[in-house]
């Protein structure tokens, strides 16, 4: 009888109609024995936000309530709550609930803290959920932040979390010229890296100054891990579609299109006035909201494409592609005009603009990049922590 048992299980796991329950995936900031220890007796400052959750409770709710000395807390882009646009300026403030000064790293006037600022503390902590994208902004505060504790001799503690785009790598290396506020490191597009890993391959490689650093891992996970974010990582992606087509879909930042900021759908859909409603057979109308206070074509109908149908196992096969962006420029026929200054640093290169503009297939344009995400994936093999 229990081999008969046996058997109709194993059928059924191939089938895929019955599953194990994997372990649940732990996020860094759970291990307290391995970093609690590192903040005893230390001044500590943290590099948080909104997803710095560890279950139900704050990160720094839990360090206060601990009785470590918290002499401050530094804000990346969108703010210490999430709540802010991208790229808005967010002035400092106090956290109500614990009195904890917050300095803004997005304030407009400075990349990384003042002297004062960095000599308040002794390690500093970061815990926020990035996405896996060169674009995306957390890990480049992460960075700078690394910068200036090498400066000051400061220890720093990361505390990791998976990333969910970290099934694959594709895209092409950023350029040095196109270094920005949008794209810090030579890394591609979608590089395949947690938080940790990023900390621990800038160290390597120099792109950060040499401070003492300590990542804590995720437990329970690997780069094919299905990681499914508990809370949104920033106002506009919003979904875990939406954090699956965002390598794509944010190329069009550096265009005339809008991605659906001030819709209910960001980074799911696409599109602009001009598109013919007959080919694209979808149209929406940008209006403000939280997360996007002055939407591109704000209250102008556009037409374009709706991708928040499209299965998750279909964007991910697709992964990184500029189908998108060739189909659209193709049907605007606006040239040069369709492109935005800002395009070269998203991207990172400034062949890429060229070849759609040539003709170019998304095929042979993604040919060019081949050999150096080759030469990346090796470069970044000595700063893994899980299994790839």
């Amino acid at each position: 009888m229990r081999k008969r048992f046996l058997f109709v299980v194993s059928l059924l796991m191939a089938l895929g109609v019955f599953r194990v329950q994997a372990d649940p995936v732990l996020v860094g900031a759970t291990d307290t024995a391995a970093y609690y220890p590192h903040l005893a007796g230390r001044r500590v400052a943290l590099l948080a936000n909104h997803t710095s959750m560890v279950g139900e409770r704050h990160l720094v709710d839990l360090l206060h309530e601990r009785g470590f000395d918290i002499t401050g807390i530094f804000a990346p882009e969108h703010g210490f709550r999430g709540t802010a646009d991208a790229g808005e300026h967010i002035n400092n403030e106090v956290d109500q609930a614990t009195g904890i000064p917050i300095r803004s790293l997005y304030d407009g006037r400075t990349q990384r803290p003042s002297d004062e600022a960095m000599r308040s503390f002794d390690v500093l902590v970061v815990d926020m959920q990035d996405v896996g994208v060169r674009f995306y902004t957390y890990y480049i505060a992460m960075l700078r932040m690394m910068d200036a504790c090498a400066d000051f001799g400061q220890e720093v503690i990361v505390l990791d979390r998976p990333n969910p785009n970290g099934m694959y790598v594709d895209g092409p290396i950023l350029e040095e010229r196109y270094k920005s506020g949008v794209g810090a490191i030579p890394v591609p597009v979608v590089h395949g890296l947690t938080m940790g890993e990023i900390a621990r391959m800038a160290v390597g490689e120099g792109w950060t100054g040499a401070c003492e650093l300590l990542v804590v891992p995720c437990r329970n996970y690997t780069h094919q891990t299905r990681y499914e974010l508990p809370i949104p990582p920033s106002p506009n992606l919003p979904t875990l579609r939406a954090i699956y087509l965002y390598p794509s879909v944010c190329l069009f930042e550096g265009t005339v299109l809008s991605v659906g900021r001030g819709t209910d759908r960001p980074f799911e859909v696409y599109g602009h006035p001009d598109l013919p409603d007959e080919l694209f057979g979808y149209s929406f109308t940008p209006r403000p909201t939280a997360g996007a206070k002055e939407p591109l074509w704000n209250g102008q109908l556009c037409h374009g494409r709706d991708l928040s149908q499209f299965p998750y196992e279909d964007i991910l096969r697709r992964g990184f592609t500029l189908d998108y962006l060739i189909e659209a420029y193709r049907v605007l026929v606006l040239g040069d005009a369709f492109f935005k200054p800002i395009f070269e640093k998203l991207i990172g290169v400034g062949y890429v603009r060229q070849m759609i503009m040539a003709g170019s297939t998304a095929e042979e344009i993604r040919a060019r990049w081949q050999e150096e995400v080759h030469r990346f994936l090796q470069k970044r093999k000595p700063y893994l922590i899980y299994q790839e």
